[in-house]
């Protein structure tokens, strides 16, 4: 046989595209990390966010002094025990398993195809419509466990005759469909998505942001840019946020009352005016300091 023939007959290379497509794994992988990493950050900051829920129902309909987040936290100690700080720890986790799965790998899969696997730089206004795409969408499928963690954090501040003792977050979903309607479940969805979104343009696309700016002043892929891009990204994800934060768990929380059936807050808009009226604004920005400590290290 030839030379010539001998080549000819030799199978050829894959073309450079076929070689290069992503298989199944790199396509879930910022789904399946995003989710992880969520779960892993929600044991250990759930304590701050019990706080910062409790900060922000307490006294409700009416003008008050802040009040401070160590004395919540030695109230929950001495009524409920310890074990206190992580009620709702169930659904706190299954929330990240849904939304901030959904939020960090939609992320990550817009980036991706923003930057054209590395060929073309991604702008400011890019990374942060990537962001608040991510965060509203995220926000949607993660509302369920998201009201679930919100009615079992608050379940303690009522009277004992009256709160639900809810076991776990299927327990709680499956009985607030059952009572209030399957809609229920997204009660708040107005006020999540929106925080949602802040979170994210102040979050991703800050943090990116920041990152780029950093690196040249304190190194690349150091710690040091790493945590005070965090820590910029964290304010303002915290500024943009937090006050739809506030409404979203003032609405979850409410149930309808036993002898009218009417609800406290018609909407968010009621809700936002009621507040301002009763307790001023920066009744919205209660719980600022955990709230920062709890968004920050994300």
């Amino acid at each position: 046989m030839s030379v010539s023939a001998s080549v000819a007959s030799a199978p050829s290379a894959p073309p450079a595209s076929a070689a290069a497509a992503p298989t199944v794994w790199s396509a879930v992988q910022p789904f399946v990390f995003g989710g992880l990493s969520g779960m892993a950050a929600t044991t250990v900051i759930q304590p701050i966010d019990m706080v910062k829920v409790r900060i922000q129902l307490l006294g409700e309909g009416a003008k008050g002094k802040g009040v401070s987040p160590f004395a919540v936290a030695r109230q929950l100690v001495a009524a409920h025990g310890i074990s206190a700080f992580y009620t709702g720890l169930s659904a706190g986790l299954l929330r990240q398993a849904t939304y901030t799965t959904a939020r960090m790998g939609l992320f990550n899969t817009f980036m991706a195809a923003l930057d054209d696997g590395g060929k073309k730089k991604v702008g400011f206004v890019e990374k942060a419509v990537a962001g608040l795409a991510a965060g509203g969408l995220g926000a949607v499928a993660g509302n369920p466990c998201d009201l679930a963690l919100i009615r079992m954090q608050a379940d303690g501040m009522a009277p004992a005759a009256a709160r639900k003792n809810y076991s776990s977050v299927v327990n709680a979903i499956a009985r607030i469909s059952r009572e209030e309607g399957i809609l229920a479940l997204w009660k708040g969805s107005g006020p999540t998505v929106v925080r949602a979104m802040a979170l994210n343009l102040g979050m991703l696309s800050t943090y990116s942001e920041a990152k780029t700016r950093l690196e040249p002043v304190l190194g690349k892929n150091s710690s040091a840019t790493a945590l005070a891009s965090s820590a910029v990204a964290g304010f303002f994800a915290s500024f943009f946020s937090l006050p739809f934060d506030f409404l979203k768990t003032r609405l979850q929380k409410q149930v309808p009352d036993p002898s009218t059936g009417k609800m406290m807050y018609k909407g968010t808009l009621d809700c936002a005016v009621k507040v301002f009226e009763k307790e001023g604004p920066l009744a919205f920005y209660k719980g600022f300091g955990t709230y920062y400590v709890r968004i920050a290290p994300q």
